[in-house]
């Protein structure tokens, strides 16, 4: 990593620089072992007693000494996307909130509290695109109230790793005692190669079947709906166009299941769930190639989906399939 034309070591970021992107290096080690240089790259979010911490795309938090300090610099805001279709973080934020709408909702300035009986954590949480109207302390103190009222804890869903997302805010809740208990990845991918796969009647595999509701069937796949209630058919009914996939398995309980919602140009895939003993058949391919084309044929161009992010096997699919981390999205808890 280069800091300077000419090679030399610099330090050229300060203070002023926080709620920036930087790249520093550091020296660590020393003691017993020997040192060795550390290179981080995220939002400068604090520079306080000596001390700078950095939030790295994924959301990580890094203590950095200012002593410790041999190289600096302000680099980009984010790097150029190499893959997925072009989009800004706001636009796939309320993209994807559209997809999972609250039974209630209220605004607190530019942020929006939501409630759905504790049905995920996204119709469940502070949506924070913006100023509350509010200072912060207030602001997250009325959260708590509301949420109280409701019988639920109170939760601040916020974004790391692309251009205008949320790593200050980030460090303030951390600053405040509040805690990230899910971390997610939002993946984009272009449509139309979903969409080209072969299909069931091109491979002899198991029909998949589209419809505008979703049955009692298909919600006893869906490992997340708990105990079904109107909130949770609300939920997952909500959207501009909303679709839910269903191959049928041996007995009452479907083989696979899936969702997704058309917003515009963007599909959102979500709830694709497998029997796990009919896994390794191709049938969450083929549940999502059924929904792309439906899709395609609404007039969708480009994809989306949220993955935790320790789910390793579903990442490993949606990478097959063309899927590129946008940025990612954490849930704060209140403590």
């Amino acid at each position: 990593m280069e800091f300077t034309a000419g090679g030399r070591l610099e330090v050229r970021v300060t203070e002023a620089d926080v709620g920036k992107r930087v790249s520093v290096r550091r020296l660590t080690g020393g003691g017993a072992g020997p040192e060795k240089f550390t290179d981080t790259v995220g939002v400068l979010t604090s520079w306080d007693a000596g001390v700078l911490l950095i939030t790295r795309r994924t959301g990580e938090t890094v203590r950095v000494p200012e002593a410790a300090l041999v190289a600096g610099k302000v680099v980009p805001a984010a790097p150029a996307r190499r893959r997925g279709p072009a989009a800004a973080f706001e636009e796939l934020a309320r993209i994807s909130a559209r997809a999972w709408q609250p039974v209630e909702s209220e605004p607190l300035g530019e942020w929006l509290l939501r409630s759905a009986a504790g049905f995920t954590r996204r119709a469940n949480s502070v949506l924070p695109l913006g100023d509350p109207g509010l200072p912060l302390d207030e602001a997250l103190a009325h959260v708590r109230r509301w949420y109280g009222e409701r019988g639920l804890p109170a939760y601040v869903q916020t974004a790391t790793g692309a251009e205008g997302t949320q790593e200050l805010l980030c460090a303030e809740l951390e600053k405040r005692g509040w805690r990230s208990e899910v971390t997610a990845e939002l993946r984009v991918a272009a449509l139309a190669p979903l969409g080209d796969r072969p299909g069931p009647e091109e491979t002899g595999g198991p029909p998949v079947r589209l419809d505008r509701t979703c049955d009692t069937a298909w919600l006893r796949r869906y490992q997340r709906s708990g105990t079904p209630g109107p909130h949770v058919a609300h939920v997952l009914g909500s959207g501009p166009s909303v679709w839910f996939a269903t191959v049928p398995g041996a007995s009452d309980v479907p083989a696979a299941i899936g969702r997704c919602v058309v917003d515009g140009r963007w599909a959102g895939f979500m709830a694709v769930e497998v029997d796990p003993a009919r896994r390794r058949e191709g049938l969450a391919t083929a549940v999502m190639t059924a929904l792309a084309r439906r899709a395609l044929e609404e007039g969708a161009s480009a994809a989306w989906l949220q993955v935790e992010a320790d789910n390793d096997g579903a990442r490993a699919l949606y990478e097959g399939m063309g899927f590129a981390v946008h940025h990612r999205y954490h849930h704060f808890r209140s403590s």
